[in-house]
């Protein structure tokens, strides 16, 4: 599942791809394959993505359940 939640708390910050991966520590790849849905990112790198966006756990990486 694409995760947008991540892509627009990217945007709202108008940080690239590129540069959210420098700050995390990953490459720019790793990040557009967590925004596509096409990789599990560790509990640390979620953590890291989330300090650097100043949003929480919840906030990019917690799915509402649908009934």
């Amino acid at each position: 599942m694409k995760n947008l939640k991540l892509k627009f708390a990217r945007m709202e910050k108008d940080i690239s791809q590129t540069e959210l991966a420098k700050r995390v520590g990953v490459t720019r790849q790793t990040i557009g394959m967590v925004e596509a849905g096409d990789y599990n990112p560790t509990l640390n790198l979620c953590i890291q993505i989330c300090k650097s966006l100043d949003k929480t756990l919840n906030d990019l990486f917690w799915e509402e359940e649908s009934d």
